[in-house]
């Protein structure tokens, strides 16, 4: 990790299954994080591709309803894919204003949806990607699931960057290979709202002694159109995610945020030598670690339904 790194955590919404219109807004706010001289961003999770909160589908135990069919072609054909025009213009932007970018999206890839994370390098683009390994209740039948070649944390010239997304946060042997790995800045891209989610988050930097950058959307029923089959509420101004960003250091110090109900950017600066202080009595891969009892073993191998 480079001495001092300053970054910026986004707190807003997609423009919902517009992922074009949704890229032009992340542009713009990379603009402006960059303007506080941000040198990382970070984006909620699916926030290319939006998280269709309070939508069922059409899909109660036992059947599926037409409709909810249409929602999910709606929902398909807002996704992204990796070598697509909406993520090149961020591409684009990273460049333009020198900053790493660690965003949510919805990717597509070939029929099915994944709940995925990008790292946008300004200068080399795409280098890296995550796909949630276990997307949470209903989202099951929308995702699929990721494997263990997108476990891989990023190498940047800022610090060794990787992300967790939402519920991920709470398989501790994913943690675990986090930690592994490295990680010194810990980035959850979450849909998770509750007050609850701040002690995760907090004993997540002190149990990794990393940085940790949590990122969640704000998001209204009013962001969605009428025609949305939302069972949470009608009303314009219904809140269906409340945000609740927040910055951590790795003693599991509040650095930035909680902020719920408004849309914001979250700045701070992270400094290596409170990694290195942390380290002073605790590293759960090194030596508060003790591998001749406990160990965790990765299975990286990509998984294919054919192999040719």
């Amino acid at each position: 990790m480079q001495d001092n790194v300053k970054v910026a955590v986004i707190q807003d919404s997609s423009v919902p299954f517009d992922a074009g219109k949704t890229a032009l807004k992340a542009c713009l706010l990379i603009e402006e994080a960059a303007q506080g001289e941000a040198e990382l961003v970070v984006f909620p999770e699916a926030f290319l591709g939006t998280y269709p909160k309070g939508l069922t589908f059409g899909s109660p135990v036992g059947t599926r309803l037409p409709e909810g069919r249409e929602d999910f072609q709606r929902y398909f054909e807002g996704a992204v894919e990796i070598d697509g025009p909406e993520l090149r213009s961020i591409e684009e932007s990273a460049r333009e204003h020198g900053v790493f970018i660690v965003m949510g999206i919805i990717e597509r890839d070939g029929s099915t949806l994944y709940c995925s994370v990008v790292f946008i390098d300004p200068k080399a683009g795409i280098v890296g990607k995550r796909r949630k390994l276990m997307p949470t209740g209903s989202e099951r039948l929308i995702w699929g699931f990721g494997d263990g070649s997108t476990l891989d944390a990023v190498d940047s010239s800022l610090a060794k960057v990787g992300a967790v997304i939402c519920w991920e946060n709470y398989m501790p042997a994913l943690r675990q290979t986090m930690y592994g790995q490295g990680v010194e800045i810990y980035c959850a891209p979450t849909a998770d709202d509750r007050d609850t989610w701040l002690s995760s988050m907090q004993h997540i930097a002190m149990e990794g002694r990393c940085y940790v950058l949590s990122a969640c959307q704000y998001l209204t029923r009013g962001d969605f159109g009428a025609d949305y089959n939302c069972v949470l509420g009608d009303s314009p101004e219904h809140v269906l995610m409340r945000g609740g960003s927040a910055i951590l250091g790795p003693l599991g110090e509040i650095i930035a945020g909680p902020v719920f109900n408004e849309r914001t950017i979250l700045h701070a600066t992270l400094a290596r030598d409170t990694l290195i202080r942390s380290k002073l009595d605790f590293d759960p891969v090194g030596h508060y670690a003790r591998p001749d009892v406990l160990s965790v073993m990765v299975d990286r191998e990509e998984k294919k339904a054919v192999y040719y």
